[in-house]
């Protein structure tokens, strides 16, 4: 069949493209930016769900809609939009052009007191007024080879020295599912009707703690045991709410909500309506040893953000001194440079302006690989220029522009890791 596959560039839509491909059937991946999907061989669609669509384009020949589309935090508009407005509008285009069925990806905790689980509960109110057989699934954490999101921050927490943090007491609990898992449920939704109608929560038969899963993560990374540092839950409110306002993907106070709310299901009930049976997490980590991928990942999840904001710190202090230090500060030390004092000055002046505004857009997390470019240019241009017109400068016992060598490492560093997908 020709299936189109809504958020096909996510952690979960990416497994289930390759699953329902390696079974036959054509997948046609929509996304915001679908550049990677085609080179990996999809079809594409590229749709940017705040936006208007012409979905009847999209789905000329298609028999079934998956929609794998989701966001775990944004604005209300962008939540509103992704979850319940642009799927409104593609579900009714399905029914005006006869397709089979709709699936939805949803998620356990919709009944969760936040934006997330409002927008996801509404999203499946529209699903199933469609008029179309719908199937809804809402999965337990979602584990894989890969991780992306809250699994990655286990990863991270598991991979720190000496304590492992953890969220309250740790005694949340999580019913795991492999992906790959989740994949076969979609596909037996595809290939048979028996799941048509119903809302079926895919999970795994362990049920474990947080605090488990952090431990067994340790030891699966070739850890040694280290003590566990409980986090007060107000000191978690606090570090969601921060997350929130800069952006660091999932420390937000939805993703602590949801956390304190379970995100746990009745795997006897899936497994009864399915037939499946799904492995567990200790399968899961036993099936597949950590490699040396896993380990830098782990290892630089918790960096990123502190890379971005060192970067920050850097732009600010060097755009400071560039628009308020008193010319006769530094002309001395540039005088090598074929430029006239005032031109220096102004020069000053006007690189001063453009690393604060660096400085703001890392604090705001605004489009940040492209950021990374700017920063290269930047710092590359400073080099070269001055190195070039004032060869001295190389020899300063302070490091002068030796300094700019691990600087540019170092954003170039930041750029690969702000370059999720």
């Amino acid at each position: 069949m020709r299936i189109f596959l809504l958020g096909a560039d996510g952690f979960i839509g990416r497994h289930i493209a390759s699953h329902l491909r390696s079974h036959g059937h054509v997948v046609l991946a929509s996304a915001r930016n679908t550049a990677a999907l085609a080179r990996m061989g999809f079809e594409t669609f590229q749709a940017d769900l705040r936006k208007p669509t012409d979905w009847a384009k999209a789905l000329h020949g298609c028999d079934i809609i998956i929609n794998a589309a989701g966001v775990l935090t944004g604005s209300e508009a962008q939540m509103r939009a992704v979850h319940s407005v642009a799927p409104a509008a593609l579900y009714a285009t399905a029914k005006a052009q006869g397709l089979r069925k709709i699936i939805l990806i949803s998620a356990v905790g919709i009944e969760a007191n936040t934006p997330f689980a409002r927008h996801r509960a509404e999203g499946e109110t529209v699903a199933l007024a469609s008029g179309l057989p719908t199937i809804i699934l809402r999965p337990s954490m979602v584990l894989g080879e890969t991780s992306f999101g809250g699994s990655s921050l286990l990863r991270a927490l598991a991979a720190l020295p000496l304590v492992t943090p953890m969220v309250g007491r740790g005694i949340q609990e999580f019913d795991p599912i492999h992906v790959e898992d989740l994949a076969a449920t979609v596909l037996q939704a595809i290939e048979t009707d028996v799941l048509d109608g119903q809302i079926i929560s895919p999970c795994g038969p362990e049920r474990v703690t947080q605090a488990g899963m952090i431990t067994a993560l340790r030891a699966w990374l070739g850890h040694a045991p280290a003590r566990a540092l409980p986090l007060p839950m107000p000191l978690a409110f606090a570090m969601g709410w921060l997350g929130d306002r800069l952006k660091l993907g999932p420390i937000s106070t939805a993703a602590v909500k949801q956390l304190e709310t379970g995100v746990t299901a009745d795997y006897h009930a899936f497994h009864k309506a399915t037939g499946q049976t799904a492995r567990g997490f200790a399968d899961i980590l036993a099936n597949r040893p950590a490699g040396t991928q896993d380990l830098w990942h782990a290892r630089l999840y918790l960096l990123r953000p502190l890379i971005r904001f060192a970067l920050m710190f850097m732009w600010l202090l060097s755009g400071i001194v560039g628009l308020f230090l008193p010319p006769e500060r530094f002309l001395d030390g540039l005088a090598g440079v074929p430029l006239s004092g005032q031109a220096l000055t102004m020069a000053a002046r006007g690189a001063g302006f453009v690393d604060v505004a660096i400085a703001f857009g890392l604090l705001v997390a605004w489009r940040l690989p492209r950021l990374a470019l700017l920063q290269l240019a930047m710092v590359g241009s400073y080099t070269l220029t001055f190195g070039l017109m004032a060869p001295a400068l190389w020899l300063d016992p302070y490091g002068g522009l030796l300094k700019n060598i691990p600087i540019l490492c170092l954003i170039c560093t930041h750029f690969i890791l702000e370059e999720e997908r």
